[in-house]
């Protein structure tokens, strides 16, 4: 079975296609051209659907989504879904900024939110959402992973997501539990 990602990000690809490749599901990019919905849902969850939804109608296949962000218990969820928005400017800018806001702020709990969606032409479709908690750090350490990671640190490892491997990343973060979900949830429909 051919599943097309709803996004550009050759990362996501990458990570995509070996996980679900274990399930005899092929992931191929989004085709050029393809038009890039408006990200306006409430939740991780509508966003996922908005995305896949937009790239099943466009190619006629089954389209797989997914909607990440850091979600920051002391400033009641933010950025939350607004995390690629947070500010204008880089990844850099926007771990400068959110790092502006929580100073003097002691509690620093945090979580990385993953949410997977895939929809079929038919109109199926298939979610799961993981979720990677940890501290929000006082400054960048880590130079591996994107967007807030060097700012996110596990106590448990004592490190950055910033510092690990992309094979440590790969067990713990909240994409890789969202896509160990989704995989449940497709051998219970397809008995794989």
């Amino acid at each position: 079975m051919k599943f097309v990602l709803a996004s550009h990000n050759k990362g996501k690809l990458k990570e995509m296609a070996a996980i679900l490749g274990e399930l005899g599901i092929e992931v191929a990019s989004l085709p050029e051209g393809a038009p890039e919905p408006e990200e306006n849902g409430a939740t991780f969850e509508e966003n996922a659907r908005i995305k896949a939804k937009a790239a099943a109608d466009f190619t006629g296949l089954p389209a797989i989504a997914d909607d990440s962000g850091l979600c920051v218990d002391e400033l009641g969820g933010a950025p939350g879904i607004r995390s690629a928005r947070y500010c204008e400017g880089t990844d850099a800018d926007r771990n400068a900024f959110l790092l502006k806001n929580m100073e003097g702020i002691e509690n620093r709990a945090c979580k990385f939110v993953s949410v997977i969606c895939c929809c079929f032409p038919d109109g199926q479709q298939l979610s799961a959402r993981g979720e990677c908690p940890g501290i929000l750090a006082h400054g960048p350490t880590g130079d591996g992973g994107f967007g807030y990671d060097p700012i996110f640190y596990l106590p448990e490892l004592g490190k950055t997501m910033a510092q690990l491997t992309p094979e440590e990343k790969n067990k713990i973060s909240h994409r890789a539990k969202a896509l160990a979900g989704f995989q449940k949830e497709w051998e219970k429909q397809h008995g794989t």
